[in-house]
């Protein structure tokens, strides 16, 4: 078998997020599957770094995916023409930006080392038309210097149980955030999040707790609390997925 990898960008807001399902053909892997299935003349998955969920979008989503080696040494299937294929059958919201071909190991969830995200806040009380698909519209006036502060505490290897939707995983919910840029660029408050990997829901929880502390809701000593605690009641709300986008998966 030959393993590919893809790097791939999609806005999300049609979409019931990354993770295939049953119940709808509605979602980016679903549609990946479908046209590399065609493609191939078999079926043929394919395996995302992560799971982003509906409405969030990826400028760097990360997948890989397997075929015959027979098809590739026949002449059938070559990258660039693959990559063609795909695109071409693609609907206009996502995209294939590369692809290539990679060692039998690689997989694209296993081996990513570092993920950033950035969450998109629209601070103001004017409407964006044409960014209201990428945006959380919040037009009260944040304490940006009290949210650098309130990060700053979640920076490190922590528990983020506190910061999870998922009530009923067995698995460590420990996980090492390298980095929390908060920013003003005109209109815009971004959050920047880089770290070793991000629970359900996670980026998307902390974005909703600093927002109460820039609202004055919460204390930025408060954060450690939060951590302590392990219990998704103690933060903040979680924020709709729209303002979210998966920016870079290293490995």
């Amino acid at each position: 078998m030959k393993n590919y990898k893809m790097v791939l960008q999609y806005e999300g807001t049609r979409y019931q997020g990354w993770q295939k399902q049953e119940s709808t053909a509605n979602t980016i892997q679903g549609k990946l599957e479908a046209i590399l299935t065609k493609m191939t003349g078999v079926p043929t998955e394919i395996q995302g770094s992560g799971r982003t969920d509906a409405g969030v979008h990826a400028l760097g989503q990360v997948a890989n995916f397997h075929i015959e080696e027979r098809l590739v040494e026949s002449g059938q299937l070559t990258v660039d023409g693959m990559m063609k294929y795909i695109n071409c059958y693609l609907p206009e919201d996502i995209a294939v930006i590369s692809l290539e071909e990679v060692p039998e190991r690689f997989h694209s969830r296993l081996n990513a080392r570092e993920k950033t995200y950035c969450y998109r806040v629209l601070n103001s009380d004017i409407p964006h038309i044409f960014d209201r698909r990428y945006v959380f519209e919040m037009p009260e006036k944040l304490d940006i210097p009290a949210m650098r502060e309130a990060a700053a505490v979640l920076v490190g290897e922590h528990d983020f149980k506190s910061f999870t939707s998922n009530k009923r995983g067995k698995k460590s919910t420990v996980r090492c955030i390298r980095e929390i840029r908060i920013e003003r660029v005109e209109d815009e408050i971004r959050f920047t999040y880089r770290g070793n990997g991000f629970l359900y829901h996670m980026v998307r929880i902390l974005t909703g707790t600093l927002l109460e502390v820039g609202r004055g809701e919460r204390r930025p000593e408060e954060m450690q609390g939060i951590l302590n605690a392990k219990n998704r009641e103690c933060a903040g709300c979680l924020v709709p997925g729209k303002g979210l986008t998966l920016v870079e998966v290293k490995y």
